[in-house]
């Protein structure tokens, strides 16, 4: 398989290029990450959703703002039990930065509760109720149910660890729901007198732990929300390329394909496509969409990532798994043989359509030699040049690039290889530097990553390494899930 690459190391494959005669992809690379990115992709507000429901967002506004991506991820947090707890103890301490004065003197002069107050949602409470929040409390006043609030919000936040995706650091959400020393009467003072004062900066007037500024609506986007959190934490927010999507256009130009064919296949150059990158496009396109593609078939050989052995577990199109043999060892067939499956599929099993998965410039033979077969073609930029790009737009064949879909939702596929490969390793860990071994196990699952992302590997995986034994009496190490 080809070495890949990415940002971190470009300038080998520029130098590898100038010595073989092509051009520097530097330069191209970087014109289209301003431009042609900009056309082709849309930034995510996943993160955005999740973190606007849980602060108490009207549902109203959720909807405006994400129904149209999002409807059923807003359907799931509505049945998420740790999620909504989160959601209406954000909407209880919001109403008591709001009316504060108020409620406090309805608590002590009018002998009323909480729950009796029209500026609370007693349906809300009474849910609360239900799962063991205890929150209606005899002789409170304000400022005790502002600390009993926050005291619950901090006992129940950390289940939603497990809405939020890997590569966003959770301590910077959390933070945003649980200010410091929330205990001393005088830090809660002040949060209801910077909230008082500064309440338009706040997402939809909704209370957070912040220094507010006018950023503007910082829902509006996953990119926008976590560089505020992250800056907010005096660090910036590095992994912002990770958080957009292929656009509106390029996934109905792809169902557009799909249901106008009569057969459709799928076939894939496993040694010039990234398996992970693959995932993605398939974790992030309309399921009854990709129920009408009849097969997709993996040509693969040796060389290649175990990755393609997972793949077909975690998506439900068929899969057909063609593994070529090569005829000595540094020439590969498998462009040949995919040649001859699609020729095949197009002739004898009258299959009009074909997306066809390849940043090899010898998929341009293959549609020449069947005019009237249909094709659709996905590639990765750094693999694929515009003189080809540009050659397929001539022949109105549609193609985008697999970087262009959203992958942080699609961590699966990642996770089940990393621990495969991990566990290949663990009868003969000791003695190895586990920071070594990590980026091992990242080279032979052919994952191209950040330190940041093996860094996380590490801390929850490779740390946590232990000696147990087993039925048998034997002694073994083994991996916490």
């Amino acid at each position: 398989m080809g070495k890949r690459y990415n940002i971190s190391n470009l300038n080998e494959l520029a130098e590898e290029m100038r010595v073989n005669g092509t051009e520097d992809p530097v330069a191209e690379i970087q014109e289209e990450s301003y431009e042609d990115l900009c056309k082709t992709t849309v930034d995510r507000a996943e993160v955005a959703a999740i973190f606007a429901y849980m602060i108490g967002v009207s549902e109203d506004v959720l909807k405006k703002y994400y129904e149209k991506r999002y409807s059923a991820l807003l359907e799931s947090l509505n049945t998420d039990r740790e999620a909504t707890i989160i959601r209406y103890l954000c909407n209880i301490r919001t109403i008591l930065m709001k009316k504060f004065t108020e409620v406090d003197n309805r608590l002590r002069y009018d002998i009323s509760n909480i729950d009796r107050m029209e500026y609370f949602d007693r349906n809300e409470i009474k849910k609360l109720t239900e799962w063991e929040l205890d929150l209606v409390r005899p002789n409170y006043r304000a400022q005790d149910y502002a600390y009993l609030v926050t005291k619950l919000i901090d006992e129940n936040i950390d289940a939603c660890i497990r809405l939020f995706p890997d590569s966003v650091n959770f301590e910077y959400i959390r933070s945003a729901f649980v200010p410091p020393k929330y205990d001393s009467k005088a830090v809660m003072k002040e949060e209801y007198n910077k909230f008082r004062s500064k309440r338009l900066d706040y997402p939809f007037q909704r209370y957070i732990y912040w220094k507010p500024f006018q950023y503007g609506n910082i829902l509006s986007s996953d990119i926008k929300l976590l560089n505020v959190l992250y800056g907010q934490q005096g660090k910036n927010f590095t992994e912002w390329y990770k958080y957009h999507d292929a656009s509106d256009g390029t996934k109905q130009s792809i169902y557009d394909f799909i249901r106008k064919s009569k057969k459709i296949v799928m076939a894939v150059d496993c040694e010039n496509v990234d398996p992970y990158k693959l995932f993605g496009v398939l974790k992030n396109l309309d399921k009854s969409d990709l129920a009408l593609i009849d097969r997709l078939v993996l040509y693969d050989d040796y060389h290649t990532t175990i990755a393609w052995d997972f793949l077909g577990r975690l998506i439900d199109i068929p899969v057909e798994h063609v593994e070529v043999e090569r005829v000595t060892e540094a020439k590969s067939l498998v462009d040949i043989r995919m040649a001859v499956g699609i020729s095949s599929a197009h002739y004898k099993d009258e299959v009009d359509s074909f997306i066809l998965c390849s940043s090899d410039s010898d998929f341009w033979g293959l549609i020449s030699s069947i005019p009237d077969a249909r094709f659709l073609v996905m590639y990765e930029y750094a693999k694929c040049g515009i003189a080809i790009r540009e050659a397929l737009s001539r022949r109105s064949i549609f193609h985008c690039a697999i970087d262009d879909f959203y992958r942080e939702n699609a961590g699966d596929l990642q996770k089940i290889v990393l621990k495969k490969v991990l566990r290949n390793y663990l009868p003969g860990v000791v003695g190895e530097n586990g920071w070594e071994l990590t980026k091992q196990i990242y080279a032979d699952a052919y994952i191209q990553a950040t330190d940041k992302e093996m860094e996380r590997f590490y801390e929850k995986y490779i740390k946590k390494l232990r000696l147990k034994m087993n039925k048998e009496g034997v002694f073994e190490i083994v991996m916490e899930e």
